[in-house]
């Protein structure tokens, strides 16, 4: 067998430690650990073994932005991942865009033709909107008030819902934004009690989720009003406690409890190296597990993963992840999606809602 390459390529891993989206980060941190360790068992990332430089996502965009700059102008790192925020996304895209690979790992409000740029994560044409349907259809969800952080992601999810469900028997009648760090709630909710509305699109990160739900559950309106979430997963869960979580539905490409062959091979891995106590598997993490994964795999058709090679990768390239099969579409990802509902401190899958196709 021959030996493996001492080459290294260093990847920006770039995940939230810190501030509302912090609750994320070590389910991020040992999902990455973890790809990294078994990409470095066999050939890297095209033949090169792979070093994690970890950035914290959690800062203001601007100040990310400048570290993973510093970082790529000293020629420190050769590809940049992770989960974070649109708003970082584009802060750092402004920064390096078209100078190196660049997977972004979470669900996102549409594309961004930079050259580099990769969009792995679900997006609302196959993620929330078929949610959006599937509880028309089985719990009779037509009017939705959306309360939702306010910057790009949501904003712009909230508007693509909102002209997507005008022309069918489902509406957008409210949308509410608010800063990203809120953790009082009491004038939104006050406001959803009074209005004409069957159901809520969360379309809040981390620690306001947390809040919302548990000062949504006090105030009485989880037996009445359905919450939706293309967010929510289940560190949100655990954080949240038992109680917040009635009436609760998330729309993800990957859950715990998922139990495809796909999925419970990388449980069974994680929990194998992990132990018990491990940080929770989840949407989120598993997202950086799959934006080292797809580095190696745009390696491996690519020979190398710098700018000017990434673009010979075909549009339409189907490969294999724990999400189940992806399949490329330009610089997006088709994926099969599900709908779950909250179960206490677990998801529990109700249905399919897209397939990569």
């Amino acid at each position: 067998m021959p030996a493996r390459s001492t080459e290294m390529l260093s990847v920006a891993l770039v995940v939230p430690l810190q501030g509302p989206t912090g609750l994320y980060g070590p389910s991020c941190l040992a999902c990455a650990e973890l790809a990294a360790e078994q990409l470095n068992e066999r050939d890297g990332i095209a033949g090169r073994q792979v070093e994690l430089v970890v950035v914290d996502a959690g800062r203001e965009p601007r100040v990310v932005a400048d570290e993973v700059g510093r970082l790529v102008d000293e020629g420190r790192v050769q590809a940049v991942a992770g989960w974070h925020i649109s708003a970082v996304r584009q802060a750092i895209t402004r920064r390096v865009g078209g100078r190196v690979v660049y997977a972004f790992a979470a669900m996102h409000e549409g594309g961004d033709a930079t050259p580099g740029v990769y969009m792995i994560g679900e997006r609302p044409i196959n993620q929330l909107l078929p949610a959006a349907h599937w509880m028309r259809e089985e719990l009779a969800v037509g009017r939705w008030a959306i309360v939702g952080n306010d910057y790009v992601f949501p904003r712009v999810t909230g508007a693509t819902a909102r002209l997507a469900l005008a022309d069918t028997t489902s509406q957008v009648v409210s949308e509410t934004y608010v800063p990203l760090g809120t953790s009082d709630f009491g004038a939104v909710i006050e406001s959803l009690s009074r209005q004409p509305v069957d159901g809520v699109m969360m379309l809040l990160m981390g620690q306001d989720a947390v809040h919302f739900n548990r000062q949504f559950a006090r105030a009485g309106l989880s037996a009445t009003l359905p919450r939706l979430s293309p967010a929510v997963e289940e560190n949100t869960l655990l954080a949240g406690g038992a109680g917040a979580h009635e009436g609760l539905y998330a729309a993800a490409a990957y859950f715990d409890a998922l139990g495809t062959a796909e999925s419970t091979e990388l449980a069974r891995a994680y929990y194998a190296r992990w132990g018990r106590w491990a940080p929770t598997l989840n949407a989120v993490g598993e997202s950086c597990y799959e934006a080292l994964y797809f580095l190696a795999r745009v390696g491996e058709v690519c020979g190398s993963v710098d700018v000017a090679a990434v673009a010979a990768m075909p549009s339409g390239h189907f490969y294999s992840s724990p999400r189940g099969l992806m399949r490329l579409d330009g610089n997006l990802l088709d994926q099969d999606v599900y709908v779950a509902a909250a179960d206490g401190l677990e998801f529990r899958i109700e249905q399919q809602i897209a397939r990569a196709h």
